[in-house]
């Protein structure tokens, strides 16, 4: 049976992770903090400056850098392609457009599967060059050894089970954990990559039950994307959130659309074109002597 975990605002309004009134950075013990008292918080994707502001500006407390900019941002078929050169300029760039919020840089596929040592240095890159907050990246068991280097290192590290993009050519996209020893691996996946110290850890298409028996039995927050309503954080990529990625067919089931920029951004266009075809534009008033 799933229980909802009730939201309990802090005393102090200000301390709050979305709503608060701190302008500093929020950090991994303010994230922490959030669970202890039950609060649930918002993450989205972001990709750049000018969105990332926008979004800080609104109060998002957590934004990550997240390899998904491969489908939705630099046009590959996949998160595979994604380098860390890539990584690097983007997370620079969303660090450098935002002021409050913790910034998440995620490493992409083949920067840290060969061991902790190339984790440490892919992590080191983030931190050093694009002033990244923390960095996520992808596996249970099989990455708790990265993780645990990392957060020696004093990286804080966000883990992410469940369906790994970067395992699409394993996985596919299908929910993760359904069976009995599918969902004892995501239980232990999940208790390990807390045991090397990550201090939150995103299940991505986890049914919504075991989603909450996961986010019961650890102590620190679980991020949820398609994992149902009991994990104490939820996270989109921006562009499905905001209608402006194009999904032939039919969007995911988890995904709940709060815009619909495409038209708006399409519509724009059409309108300007017009308007530069019709001679309408530049006027008299968008005119210098």
């Amino acid at each position: 049976m799933t229980h909802a975990i009730t939201q309990q605002p802090p005393s102090d309004g200000s301390k709050a992770l979305y709503g608060g009134t701190s302008s500093r950075r929020i950090t991994v013990r303010d994230i922490a903090r959030a669970k202890d008292r039950g609060e649930k918080w918002p993450m989205l994707t972001a990709y750049d400056a000018m969105t990332a502001s926008v979004f800080d500006e609104a109060g998002i407390p957590v934004m990550l850098v997240g390899d998904s900019m491969g489908n939705c941002h630099l046009g590959y078929e996949s998160t595979v392609p994604v380098t860390m050169d890539e990584m690097t300029l983007l997370s620079a760039a969303v660090v450098r457009g935002t002021q409050r919020a913790l910034i998440v840089g995620d490493l992409p596929f083949g920067s840290y599967q060969e061991g902790p040592v190339q984790a440490l240095r892919s992590a080191t890159r983030l931190v050093k060059e694009a002033g990244v907050g923390a960095v996520k990246l992808e596996g249970g068991e099989r990455s708790a050894h990265q993780i645990e280097l990392l957060v020696q290192s004093g990286i804080p590290v966000m883990a992410h089970i469940g369906l790994t993009p970067q395992s699409v050519n394993t996985l596919g996209h299908t929910v993760q954990g359904r069976g009995e020893e599918a969902a004892h691996q995501l239980l232990r996946d999940a208790k390990a990559v807390q045991d090397a110290g990550a201090f939150a850890v995103v299940l991505e298409l986890v049914p919504a039950e075991l989603s909450a028996e996961v986010t019961r039995s650890l102590h620190i927050p679980t991020v949820g994307i398609g994992a149902g309503p009991d994990c104490d954080a939820q996270v989109l990529v921006w562009t499905d959130m905001a209608g402006l990625t194009k999904w032939p067919g039919r969007t995911p089931k988890f995904l709940k659309q709060y815009a619909d920029l495409r038209t708006a951004l399409g519509n724009a266009a059409k309108a300007f074109a017009e308007d530069v075809v019709g001679g309408a534009y530049p006027a008299e008033e968008h005119s210098f002597h």
